[in-house]
Parts: C-alpha cells; sequence; structure tokens
C-alpha cells in the first residue's frame, strides 16, 4: 500500500443499519477525512477512513461496485465482503463530484489490474497441468479405484493366455490349465479386493481430513484476513500521522474559535439580559404612563363634557344676556319715555305752580287763574280759587281748604315718585351686578 493517499477529502460517514439495512447509522460525531489508497502488495486500491485510531471505513474497490449519488450532497456505495453499505455526507455538491470522478476512475483502474492478474495467473498455471500425470487429476473414489482394478484385470488376461498357451501348445490337458487359471485369477481377485478395502479406508479417512483441513483452512484465512485488515489499519495510521497532526492543529484553531465565539455570545447573552431587564423596565414605565394617560384622557372627556357643558350655559347665559339686554332697553325706553312724561309732568306742575286756580263760575268746574310769580318751586300750591261772587270770610276759607287739598294731593304724587325713584335705583344696581 502507498504511503500517502492518492486523493483526500472531508465527509460525514454513515453505514447502513443491519438489522433493518434501511436507516443510516452515523459512524462518526463529526466530518473525518476518508482518502484513496494503492495496496502494491495487493495490486488492489481502497477507501479508508479513520476516526482517531480506528478505521471506519476499510473498503477494497472491485469492478462490481457501484458509486450512487442520492442527493446532492450524499452518496453510497455497498460493499459485498464488508456486507454492509456506507454512505458519505459532504460539505458541497463539488466534493461529492469529485470523490464520484475517483471512484470511477479507480474501479476501473481495478477492474484492468483483475484482468493482467488473471492473465498472469493463466500464464503460470498452464506449464503445471501440462507437466502433471494425469491420475493426479481424477479424484480418488472407490469407483475409481474399481476402475482401475478391472483396467489392470483386463489387459493381464491376454498375457496369462498367451503364456498358457505354450502349455496347450505342449499337449497338456485344457481342463487341468484352466482350473488353475481359475484359482490364480480368484486368489488375485481376493488380493485386489483387499487392497480396494484398504484403499477406501484410506479415502474415507483422507476425506474426514480434507473436511478438517478445509475447517483449518477457513480459521487460517479469518485470521489472515484479521490480521491483513489490522496490518492495514496501522499502515493507515503512520501513513496519515501528518494528516491527524494536521487535524488536531484545525481541531485546536477551531476550538479556540468555538470559545471566542462563545465568550462573545456570552456577552452578547448579558447584554441581551441587561436590555431585557430594561425592556422590562420600560414596559412598567409605559405601563404607568398608560395608566396616567388613560386618568388623563378620562380626567380630559370629563372636562370635555364640563367644557361642553359650560359652553352650552355660556351661550343659554349669553343668549339670555341678550334677551335681557333687550328687555332692558325696551325698558330704558319705556323709563325715558316714564321721565319724559315726569319731566313734562313736572313743568306742568310748575307751571301750575306759578299761575293760580280760579273757581270756576259755573257747573263747568274750576276756573284756574296764575298766582303771583314769587311762589316757592319746590312747594307745590294750588292756585287759590276764587269765587266771583263770594267775599268775606267765607271766601278765605275756601281758599285755604283748597290748599290743603291740593297739597295733600301733592304730596302724595311726590311721595310716590320718590317710590318709583327707589325702585328704580335698585332696579339699575341689581342690573349692574348682574352684569
Amino acid at each position: 500500500m502507498g504511503e500517502q493517499p492518492i486523493f483526500s477529502t472531508r465527509a460525514h460517514v454513515f453505514q447502513i443499519d443491519p438489522s433493518t439495512k434501511k436507516n443510516w447509522v452515523p459512524t462518526s460525531k463529526h466530518a473525518v477525512t476518508v482518502s484513496y489508497f494503492f495496496d502494491s502488495t495487493r495490486n488492489v486500491y481502497r477507501i479508508i477512513s479513520l476516526d482517531g485510531s480506528k478505521a471506519i471505513i476499510n473498503s477494497t474497490i472491485t469492478p462490481n461496485m457501484t458509486f450512487t449519488k442520492t442527493s446532492q450532497k450524499f452518496g453510497q456505495w455497498a460493499d459485498s465482503r464488508a456486507n454492509t453499505v456506507y454512505g458519505l455526507g459532504f460539505s458541497s455538491e463539488g466534493h461529492l463530484v469529485k470523490f464520484a470522478d475517483k471512484f470511477a476512475e479507480f474501479k476501473e483502474a481495478a477492474r484492468l489490474a483483475k484482468e493482467k492478474s488473471q492473465e498472469k495467473m493463466e500464464l503460470t498455471s498452464t506449464p503445471s497441468q501440462e507437466s502433471a500425470p494425469g491420475d493426479l487429476l481424477s479424484p480418488l473414489t472407490p469407483e475409481s479405484i474399481n476402475g482401475t482394478v478391472e483396467e489392470r484385470v483386463t489387459p493381464q488376461m491376454p498375457q496369462h493366455a498367451e503364456a498358457r498357451a505354450e502349455p496347450s501348445q505342449n499337449t497338456l490337458p485344457f481342463s487341468h490349465s484352466s482350473s488353475s487359471i481359475n484359482k490364480h485369477w480368484e486368489a488375485e481377485l481376493e488380493a485386489l479386493k483387499g487392497n480396494n478395502a484398504k484403499l477406501t479406508a484410506a479415502l474415507l479417512e483422507s476425506t474426514a481430513n480434507v473436511k478438517q483441513w478445509k475447517q483449518q483452512l477457513a480459521a487460517y484465512q479469518e485470521e489472515a484476513e484479521r490480521l491483513h485488515k489490522r496490518v492495514t489499519e496501522l499502515e493507515c495510521v503512520s501513513s496519515q500521522t501528518t494528516v491527524i497532526k494536521s487535524q488536531k492543529t484545525e481541531l485546536n484553531q477551531t476550538i479556540e474559535e468555538l470559545e471566542l465565539a462563545l465568550k462573545a455570545k456570552e456577552e452578547e447573552l448579558e447584554t441581551l439580559k441587561a436590555e431585557v431587564e430594561s425592556a422590562h423596565e420600560f414596559q412598567s414605565q409605559k405601563d404607568v404612563l398608560t395608566q396616567k394617560l388613560q386618568e388623563s384622557e378620562t380626567r380630559n372627556q370629563t372636562l370635555e363634557a364640563q367644557l361642553s357643558d359650560l359652553e352650552q350655559r355660556l351661550e343659554s347665559s349669553q343668549l339670555e344676556r341678550e334677551a335681557f339686554r333687550k328687555s332692558l332697553r325696551s325698558l330704558l325706553e319705556l323709563l325715558d319715555s316714564k321721565i319724559f312724561e315726569l319731566t313734562e309732568l313736572r313743568d306742568t306742575l310748575a307751571k301750575l305752580i306759578e299761575g293760580r286756580f280760579l273757581w270756576p263760575s259755573s257747573a263747568a268746574g274750576f276756573l284756574w287763574t296764575r298766582r303771583t310769580a314769587d311762589a316757592p318751586c319746590d312747594r307745590l300750591l294750588l292756585p287759590t280759587p276764587t269765587c266771583q261772587t263770594s267775599s268775606g270770610p267765607h271766601a278765605y276759607a275756601h281758599t285755604e281748604l283748597q290748599q290743603v287739598v291740593v297739597q295733600s294731593i301733592m304730596d302724595q304724587r311726590k311721595i310716590n315718585w320718590q317710590l318709583f325713584l327707589l325702585k328704580l335705583r335698585c332696579f339699575l344696581a341689581f342690573l349692574s351686578t348682574s352684569l
């Protein structure tokens, strides 16, 4: 076998489940190196893969093997000598295609090597067949032994006949010669039967020995195959030392990278935990703010309702104020008219005070005449009615009576006027406070 692999690649190794013949059983926990080797001692190609010091693939490529691609990254082949089916899972389709091409190439090389070895064996076996005697090629059986006895007896009969022919020529009696010949052949036949029995026993013993030898040969072949596999494994281990060292270096680098990645993931996990805690705090704050917002929205709705109520009340109050203003204007107009009337009445009374009354001379009523102009304006006095026909004390009494009556009437009107002004002032004060 070569010291260095012809072709190497990395793949995940599987074997068919021997019990179900359907499921795949992984033989390696991770991707391992799968290599092609050439065994120069046996002139064969092998596929070998090691997982540490254990050989998980040791398959000899034969011309009747076929590598089948079952998917884009998986291929398989059956090994009748190992009585199993191997499966390889590659990292990419390119690795699978390269492995399949190498398999087909080495399969064709194995076929050519087998044809050459068969030609060599035919050339070496032909002279030995020509030099070997024919009796050694025929099997040793009781029938063949009996056949050889008959063949031996048959050609000797003419010789004895010729030997016995001479006494017949010497005029010996024929009956005496035939009886002696029969006795001779009977004795020789008995000797041949004894030899045949001995040879049969020896044949049976050799047959039993052959069976035992076959069993021993099979055991020796199994032991030789096991030792050969062990030697192959040891040779693979010795030839792949550098590969294992490089794989170990790669694994150490991978472990360091994974440790760094693990540290980074742990830091990221701590950061995520802090973010989760802050998110919980934010969530609690959000809940509080949401509750406050709901309360403020409720208060806002209440205030909006109150505002709408106040707006309605304001609008109604504005309407009432407008109506009140209208009524006030009408009242002021009425008041102006009343004041104007009162002013006219006062002017009229003043004019009446400045004049004097005269009693009517007939039933038509009193006759008002003007008095002297120096009468006080603040004292409301009726003009003195005088009868043109009366004179003396009676006329003076009538005058005094008229003055008393007129004065009482004027006092009553003055009181009513003062009460009206007082009520008007109170109303205006209330109006000013309400506005």
